[in-house]
């Protein structure tokens, strides 16, 4: 019984961070993205998804609520999990180790990140604008912080989403592993540049 329960928390553990929470991470940063064509442009897409019905709502149940499970159960995974050199190569065992270091660093960068736009927002402290994101990332120790953790963020997500289609059984076989582990590195080429890019504009203004 406790072997089929487990098997169920890593099922849901792994959808969970495909849907919803990748899909989050990826409108995230292209509404974010918005910055690159100006102040303006920025603060409207940000408006819009603030503005949105019973977003509080939405984002307890399909934001925050995903999120903590997926970590709780993530940092389990990350003290009681081994490599598997039988199963998998040299190359998907070094993926395996950097999927937990990401995902220690992408909690921590989150948790941050929330504190310092939602949580000042419900206090009354600041508005989600894009002078709010400028403050922070002008300070070039928090545009390091960003950095890494959004990098961080979007290499846990592709690299998850490849654990996804193995363990859910999309992909079986060396050859779509293979063809998979090439669209998940594309997946994560193109969303860090949308993310890097809109830090660079924040921080630079270029």
């Amino acid at each position: 019984m406790a072997e089929h329960r487990e098997f169920f928390y890593r099922r849901l553990h792994s959808l969970l961070g495909v849907v919803p929470i990748g899909i989050f991470l990826v409108q995230h940063l292209v509404v974010n993205h918005f910055a690159v064509y100006g102040e303006e442009s920025f603060n409207k897409a940000a408006g819009f998804l603030h503005n949105l019905p019973f977003v509080l709502l939405l984002e307890t149940f399909i934001i925050y609520l995903p999120i903590l499970f997926h970590a709780i159960l993530g940092v389990y995974i990350v003290f009681v999990a081994k490599n598997n050199v039988k199963r998998f190569g040299f190359f998907r065992n070094w993926m395996f180790y950097l999927q937990r270091i990401t995902g220690i660093i992408t909690l921590v960068f989150i948790a941050w990140h929330v504190f310092e736009t939602r949580v000042q927002v419900a206090l009354g402290n600041v508005d989600v604008d894009y002078s709010l994101m400028e403050g922070i990332l002008t300070n070039p120790v928090m545009f390091w912080f960003y950095l890494i953790g959004v990098v961080s963020a979007v290499f846990h997500f592709a690299n998850g989403l490849w654990g996804f289609f193995v363990s859910w059984g999309f992909a079986q076989s060396p050859r779509s592993q293979k063809i998979v582990t090439y669209a998940t590195l594309i997946v994560f080429l193109f969303v860090s540049y949308i993310g890097v890019r809109t830090l660079i504009k924040f921080a630079y203004g270029v």
